[in-house]
């Protein structure tokens, strides 16, 4: 009975199952079919959207190639229309130029007519004047080539008359017209800046406490003042004026290093060998500072900036530099401040101008020791350190040394002349001084038809007596033009040098 129920419960349980299977395939069935079947109307419905699309697609391109095509016809129209008006303008101008050609052929043939004629007219015009010259000739008793040569021998002469006669009024006008303004400028810029000069001489003076320290700098069989003499390249001078020992040295650098070593082995009073060498390096470092301060302080009291350091050292060394006795340093500043005064008169550039006068003489602290003159010594150091070209070309031409390019070497030479010139400035030995006037009256007596010269006024004017006789008021000009300009070349001097040409004609009668 248990084992029926249990059979009768397994077969329940397997119709149920299969009962329930076969439920859920006719649904899965009936789904698939219902699936297909949209599947098939939105296929449809996207087919006809997409022919529909396609014809509107259509549509809007045979509207935009018609619209294409009428614009291009429209435009082919335009140009066909402007083409036939240029067609138009061509044959008109053709039919202008084709006119005027007509019209130049004419004239061509009429000119070549006139031209005939007037071959013709020449042709006669030439005998006739043939027959008259041939007359002329046979009343004057000369030939018409002997007649030119004379007429152009009067001519000449004339010509050469009044040539002297211009060239004269010319450069009393132009020499009267450069004074003044040469002049006017020259006393404004030594009136805009004036400085005084002490004169310096080789040697310096320093005090002695007492006679005592003279043994004391001599030392013992003269070893202290032979090793001061070797260190510093100096002579001492220890003579018996009391007190005083004298530093002597061309060179004013060792002078002034010898005498501050004096100065400060006297203040400490030890005087041996070793403690002069001691000494005398800390006096060459004192010159040194000096030197850098005294290159700045022109720089600063001039303006100049941007020097090379080794430029701004180079200038301190002036400062123990002299020049006819005229400290080179104070030169320097002064030149740059007429250079720079002069400059802004004539409109050159003010800046490099007052450059170059302060470095003018930049070439002056190493001349002892490169061969050549100052002027081009100091361009190739200025050229060394890449200045400004035109302050170069100031610098190394300020002596015409070289060939001046513009106006800064002679800008330069005239300030230079200025501050070398002004009086207390410099000082001249008598025998340079009669040498130079000398030579002078040499330089004048050398041109032919000069009887007598003579240097007046301290060599700065030149008076020449010419002989009459070789010598005619015309040529005298010429001379003195001559004269000045071989004085400029030959001769160096501070200022300017008048030339007087003098020419006297005597007329001698005795009466008996």
């Amino acid at each position: 009975m248990v084992v029926w129920l249990i059979l009768t419960a397994f077969a329940a349980l397997a119709a149920g199952a299969g009962a329930a299977l076969g439920l859920k395939n006719w649904k899965d069935s009936t789904a698939q079919k219902s699936a297909a079947l949209e599947a098939k109307r939105i296929f449809e419905s996207a087919k006809k959207e997409a022919q529909e699309q396609k014809r509107l697609r259509l549509l809007e391109a045979e509207n935009e190639a018609h619209k294409k095509r009428s614009e291009w016809e429209k435009e082919t129209k335009q140009r066909n229309s402007e083409l036939q008006r240029l067609e138009r303008r061509l044959i008109q101008r053709e039919e202008n130029l084709d006119r005027k050609i007509e019209g130049i052929d004419q004239k061509e043939r009429q000119l070549q007519e006139k031209e005939k004629e007037a071959a013709r007219l020449k042709e006669e015009l030439q005998q006739i004047k043939d027959q008259e010259i041939q007359k002329l000739e046979n009343l004057a008793g000369v030939t018409a080539d002997e007649a030119k040569a004379l007429l152009l021998k009067s001519l000449d002469n004339e010509v050469k008359h009044e040539k002297a006669l211009l060239i004269r009024k010319a450069e009393q006008d132009t020499k009267q017209e450069i004074e003044n303004r040469t002049r006017e400028i020259i006393v404004n810029a030594i009136q805009r800046y004036t400085a005084d000069y002490t004169a310096e001489t080789t040697v310096s003076i320093v005090a002695l406490p007492n006679d005592e320290m003279k043994g004391r700098i001599i030392g013992k069989e003269g070893r202290n003042v032979r090793v001061l003499e070797m260190l510093t390249g100096v002579d001492l001078i220890i003579d018996d004026t009391p007190e005083t020992v004298i530093v002597s040295a061309f060179d004013p650098v060792r002078r002034e290093v010898a005498r501050l070593t004096l100065e400060k082995l006297i203040q400490d009073g030890r005087i041996h060998p070793a403690r002069i060498e001691e000494m005398v390096a800390k006096a060459q470092k004192e010159v040194e500072s000096k030197i850098k301060e005294a290159g700045e302080g022109a720089c600063l009291e001039t303006g100049v900036t941007g020097l090379h350091p080794d430029l701004v050292k180079l200038l301190g060394q002036l400062r123990y530099r002299t020049s006819y006795s005229q400290n080179v340093l104070k030169h320097s500043v002064e030149v740059a401040f007429m250079a720079a005064t002069i400059a802004a008169e004539l409109g050159i550039n003010v800046e490099k101008a007052k450059r170059a006068g302060l470095l003018h003489d930049i070439g002056k602290a190493v001349s002892a020791d490169v061969e050549g003159p100052h002027a081009v010594i100091g361009g190739n150091i200025l050229l060394k350190y890449n200045e400004d070209p035109d302050v170069i070309h100031g610098v190394a031409g300020h002596h015409y040394d070289e060939e001046p390019r513009n106006a800064f070497p002679i800008l330069i030479a005239t300030s230079d002349a200025i501050s070398a010139s002004r009086p207390g400035a410099r000082r001249e030995t008598v025998e340079k001084y009669l040498k130079r006037l000398e030579k002078l009256e040499k330089v004048a007596n050398s041109f032919e038809g000069v009887d007598r010269c003579y240097a007046i006024q301290a060599g700065r004017e030149v008076r020449i007596i010419v002989k009459p006789d070789k010598i005619n008021d015309d040529a005298a000009w010429e001379l003195a033009r001559n004269v000045s300009k071989k004085i400029q070349d030959e001769m160096e001097y501070p200022g300017q040098i008048k030339v007087t040409v003098i020419r006297e004609t005597r007329a001698i009668e005795y009466a008996k």
